[in-house]
């Protein structure tokens, strides 16, 4: 279920959730092993036995990362398989998710634990959410969880396949969707923090809605926020 994405990464693919509307999603977690062997886990998908065991060969689960505050439907599971875990909450994920004890809040600033492998960034003034981006430096590759997706244009149908394509959900290129264009209400802070993005020497991206990009993921992304650039 683990595939190895470049030194010191993997990602899984979950079962999908149901969001709005009724739409199903697909899921994608991702894990970096940090320099002292712990695991920091980003967007953790449900967590089955046979994850589980794969991961703890890896070594100790030491942070849980929810990048934004839509992305935490499993996080209280892996909070009570993993309690030594820190917790770390996107921006407005404590209000969302007030039933859990987050131990810290994402910003720019990526704690010490990670700084010297993981870069983040904050996109802010988002109404629908304020995404953390991170930027996995030994591999190259930037974690987007929301703000780019691509989906297979058969994935929806009906009422639900018109509202995909009108939206950019499944556009023929990775896409910001509609709703988060339009949920932007700082358009020059937003495009300050995707300018920061953009000077990452990235070569892959991870998305949680859209298949991984494995080259050129700098290109991709400019791409996807030509509009807002």
């Amino acid at each position: 279920m683990l595939h190895p994405f470049g030194p010191e990464i993997w990602i899984a693919d979950g079962s999908d959730v149901t969001g709005a509307l009724g739409f199903r999603f697909p899921t994608r977690m991702a894990l970096v092993r940090l320099p002292d062997d712990g695991l920091w886990v980003w967007s953790p998908i449900a967590l089955t036995p046979a994850l589980r065991q794969e991961i703890d060969a890896l070594g100790p689960v030491a942070h849980l990362v929810a990048p934004n505050s839509l992305h935490h439907t499993f996080l209280a599971d892996w909070r009570d398989a993993y309690p030594s875990a820190r917790l770390h909450a996107a921006p407005g994920l404590r209000t969302a998710r007030a039933d859990i004890a987050f131990t810290d809040d994402l910003s720019d600033t990526p704690p010490a634990a990670w700084a010297a492998q993981i870069a983040q960034v904050v996109v802010p003034s988002n109404t629908l959410t304020t995404e953390m981006v991170f930027f996995h430096r030994p591999s190259g590759t930037v974690l987007v969880t929301d703000l780019i997706q691509q989906m297979a244009p058969d994935r929806f149908t009906g009422w639900r396949g018109i509202v995909a394509r009108l939206d950019l959900m499944v556009a023929p290129r990775p896409s910001v969707p509609r709703k988060f264009r339009l949920a932007f209400t700082d358009r020059p802070a937003a495009r300050a923090a995707i300018d920061r993005i953009l000077e990452w020497p990235a070569d892959k991206l991870i998305i949680a809605h859209g298949t991984p990009i494995t080259q050129d993921a700098r290109t991709v992304i400019a791409d996807a926020f030509g509009w807002l650039r």
